[in-house]
């Protein structure tokens, strides 16, 4: 599979090549260089330092140049939302943080390269509308982590493009192109959009709700700007102080979005308190079952069923079946009739 490299240092350009000419067909250039031939590629490998203006153009200019390239990975040393979230602006499918590590990259490429057909229209059609979310994600990370204004209204559209793919290509399309594309933070918002908005289809909810419903699924867990990624992306179990760390992101996403005048109360609710339990002990404001509105337990269930089967670094996804097992042995903290609603969406749709 020909791989294109590109690289801010001859260092950083020599050890890229040093990895994979051995299993792959390389080119390369150093960003700001000459044009060189960059024949039929079908894989980039980017490592550059995404801080600087002057690499962030010639980044841009490449890859325009090269916009048919499906699959961009990324690679990241600094591990910080505002670099994450600039490497997806700028187009990354993948993003693989800290040292360069051969053996991933290797199994990267590996997993990715194509095997003879070219990829449906459906599929197509699905990673666009991943990507569109992806990229409204990106923006509104980026947003709150450098205090700027967030674009409510490119989330919103960008809630409703992934509304339209799962109404017209499923569930199970979507999962497979998230997970397989996207990772972190943006695995989870784009699958609990996807769950939720699949489950809203399938309890039959007008369409204006489900417009609500995505919507509060793209900005529910904003918040989580504010958390460092070293914490959010733990290989292992949280301590005290990192687990009230996490447990923060509700209140700061509602605070950064609370005086946006395109975000209604509804969708201010759901960010809120997406973690409370009928029982009350969820957070942060501890409502019980009577507080708790609609909206606020569809997106719950989408929550906890996406985190369970979505990949992360630390952990293997669980499946679909023992995901809608774990959802109904919360007795007591989920709405019973809406979990046993959810079965059709868990394991059929």
């Amino acid at each position: 599979m020909p791989v294109h490299l590109l690289a801010d240092s001859p260092a950083k350009l020599t050890a890229l090549r040093t990895m994979l000419e051995p299993k792959f067909a390389v080119t390369s250039e150093m960003l700001g260089g000459a044009t060189v031939q960059r024949g039929d590629v079908q894989a980039l490998v980017v490592r550059a330092d995404l801080r600087t203006i002057e690499n962030i153009c010639a980044l841009k200019k490449i890859l325009n140049a090269l916009s048919k390239v499906r699959r961009r990975i990324f690679l990241v040393d600094e591990t910080a939302h505002l670099h994450v979230s600039q490497a997806y602006a700028l187009g990354a499918t993948r993003v693989l943080l800290g040292p360069v590590n051969q053996a991933r990259l290797l199994a990267e490429l590996a997993e990715h390269a194509p095997c003879g057909s070219a990829p449906s229209a459906d599929a197509r059609g699905v990673q666009a509308a991943a990507s569109i979310g992806e990229a409204a994600l990106a923006s509104m990370f980026t947003a709150v982590a450098t205090g700027m204004p967030i674009d409510a209204a490119s989330a919103k559209s960008a809630g409703s493009a992934i509304a339209d793919s799962i109404a017209e290509h499923g569930l199970s399309d979507w999962l497979v192109a998230v997970r397989r594309h996207h990772e972190g933070t943006y695995q989870h918002c784009l699958l609990v959009t996807g769950v939720a908005v699949d489950f809203g289809l399938s309890l039959g909810v007008p369409k204006a709700d489900i417009e609500r419903l995505s919507s509060a699924a793209m900005f529910h867990d904003v918040g989580k700007a504010k958390i460092p990624l070293a914490v959010l992306d733990k290989p292992g179990r949280l301590d005290a102080s990192e687990r009230a760390l996490v447990e923060t992101h509700a209140v700061a996403g509602y605070d950064v979005l609370k005086s946006n005048s395109l975000i209604s109360a509804e969708i201010l609710d759901a960010v809120r308190h997406h973690h409370e339990f009928l029982d009350g002990s969820g957070y942060p404001d501890g409502l019980c079952a009577g507080s708790i509105c609609d909206l606020v337990r569809i997106l719950t269930i989408s929550d906890i069923f996406s985190a369970l089967i979505e990949h992360r670094p630390y952990k293997a996804p669980t499946s679909r079946e023992d995901a809608f097992a774990i959802l109904q042995g919360m007795h007591g903290k989920l709405e019973k009739p809406l979990v046993a609603a959810f079965r059709d969406v868990a394991l059929n749709r």
